[in-house]
């Protein structure tokens, strides 16, 4: 019946778009712009940035109208504040995660009697509802606009159902937009392609094309890109070179790098080296002398052929492009050395950047931090974490996780119990939890020690972040059987989290009671 469901929607959005007027695409950019910061290509005040760092110094979780207020305090310091310079601090704010600030943002324009929020406007703040509150929230927001803002937020609506993976609600909303006689263009077609794509429907995405050929709807890159993948799973390596033969006719599209970059990871996936080496070898050809982006793809393809060569050679051309190398291009640079087994490479890439960088920043050496442990070469990874703190670098979650591996691999426990402890002061500002392995290394470290106490504290802890299980409370007891001490309440604190008990743990309650525990569970 679900099935039959799901067919019964597929076929009414096929049947809407097919009777729908061939619609006019609106373009990349425009749908760029609504998802992100809104902003029209307009001259923006010298003082933009300065408003976007006041809001970005606020904390992570301020209480709720802290953001709103700080922008109410700078329009009355200057006197006004332009509707440009409040754009560009929610795009400052969205790129950093800040969608509850950015939100907060757009509340006071609304209530700015000078500001009157576009269309474009209500399509970023309706991407920041659905990414800071899910669909439900973004879908009440969608229903109150005019026709000419909902054009807008069509997309970034369409796009949180592809984000949440809910098919129902996507074919169901691009029918309901093709009734409405608001436009499905290229983007939006993609849009659900890649939405087949992930939930491995590689089927429907040959439908789709189906029906953007059917109402001469244009196809893009993606497009094709999108389609060869959904190809190379349904039929094979045959039919994705016939799909590219269609992209070379097809006067609208302009074969760039990323197409190569698509039928290499094909070619590599079917075992069929040759031709992807080929295809990177073409696609490098493609590659702008004035912008770095497709150097770092092209390179991470060549890693994933395990192709040292062709990693050093793309690493060396994109030092060509003018500028400075970003930190996250060096990043790519060591990750693909280290792919491709070349740390001394990577060791190489690491020494380049530090002698350029302004700010020594862990995301940088915490890429090597992680090569060294994955070796077991526990000692180098503390040389490189001291040289990184003695450079005024700040260790974050990650750099810790990475030293409680190795300390954990090493069998230096102590120091994994203090890498924890310092990975449960960032716990309250991310959304990071630690690997489940490592939580129950050191919780089995305490209970070899015959540590109790230190036992049922850790455990407290990991239940303030919900990170508790059924090993973790087994643990805890053989801890304190091994101490010959008589535990208190677990039993109320594995009802509390809700943990399914086993024969095992059932057995370890029996051994507990022999040493004063009462069992009235």
């Amino acid at each position: 019946m679900a099935a039959a469901a799901r067919r019964l929607r597929l076929a009414g959005f096929l049947l809407l778009a097919s009777r729908a007027p061939n619609p006019k695409p609106l373009s990349s950019s425009a749908f760029s712009s609504a998802c992100s910061s809104a902003a029209p290509a307009t001259a923006l005040v010298r003082e933009d940035g300065l408003l976007s760092r006041r809001l970005l110094r606020l904390h992570v979780r301020p209480p709720r109208g802290a953001a709103a207020a700080a922008v109410e305090r700078w329009a009355q310091e200057r006197g006004h504040v332009s509707q440009p310079e409040l754009r560009r601090a929610i795009a400052q704010l969205r790129s950093a995660r800040r969608y509850e600030h950015a939100l907060e943002v757009f509340s006071w324009m609304d209530s700015c009697n000078s500001l009157k929020l576009s269309s474009w406007d209500h399509a970023a703040r309706l991407g920041l509802i659905a990414k800071a509150h899910g669909s439900s929230q973004a879908e009440e927001y969608y229903k109150k606009l005019s026709a000419a803002a909902k054009r807008a937020a069509s997309f970034p609506l369409l796009h949180c159902y592809v984000i949440e993976r809910n098919v129902q609600k996507a074919e169901s909303f691009m029918a309901e937009l093709q009734s409405c006689g608001l436009p499905v263009d290229p983007h939006s077609f993609n849009e659900m392609m890649k939405l087949y794509v992930a939930t491995c429907q590689y089927e429907k995405v040959l439908s789709v094309i189906d029906l953007m050929k059917r109402n001469n709807v244009p196809r893009n890159v993606l497009s094709y890109s999108l389609w060869m993948n959904a190809c190379a799973q349904v039929s094979g390596v045959a039919s994705v070179q016939s799909v590219f033969k269609e992209m070379v006719n097809d006067d609208v599209v302009e074969i760039g790098w990323s197409t190569y970059c698509t039928l290499a990871n094909i070619f590599r996936m079917h075992g069929l080296t040759t031709k992807a080496q080929a295809c990177l070898r073409k696609a490098e050809t493609k590659l702008s002398p004035t912008k770095r982006l497709g150097y770092s793809f092209v390179m991470t393809c060549y890693a994933g052929l395990n192709d040292s060569d062709g990693v050093m050679r793309l690493w060396e051309a994109s030092k060509s492009v003018p500028g400075r190398i970003p930190s996250a291009n060096y990043m790519t640079a060591m990750v693909c050395s280290i792919k491709v087994g070349n740390i001394s490479q990577a060791e190489w890439i690491f020494g380049s950047w530090e002698a350029q960088c302004r700010k020594h920043d862990v995301r940088v050496s915490n890429v090597l931090l992680g090569a060294y442990v994955r070796n077991g070469w526990i000692e180098k990874a503390e040389r490189l974490h001291l040289h990184m703190l003695e450079k005024g670098a700040l260790p974050n979650y990650k750099t810790w996780e990475i030293l409680m591996e190795g300390y954990v691999q090493s069998k230096q426990m102590d120091k994994a119990v203090d890498a924890m402890k310092k990975c449960f002061s960032f716990l309250k500002s991310c959304h990071w939890r630690p690997p489940l392995e490592l939580v129950e290394a050191i919780a089995r470290h305490f209970e070899e020690q015959r540590s109790a106490d230190d036992a049922y504290k850790y455990t407290k802890v990991l239940q303030r972040f919900n990170l508790t299980s059924l090993p973790l409370y087994k643990s805890l007891l053989r801890a304190y059987i091994n101490a010959d001490i008589v535990p208190p309440n677990i039993l109320e604190m594995v009802a509390k989290d809700q943990i399914i008990m086993d024969e095992e743990m059932d057995r370890l309650i029996i051994l507990a009671s022999k040493i004063g525990i009462t069992c009235n569970g």
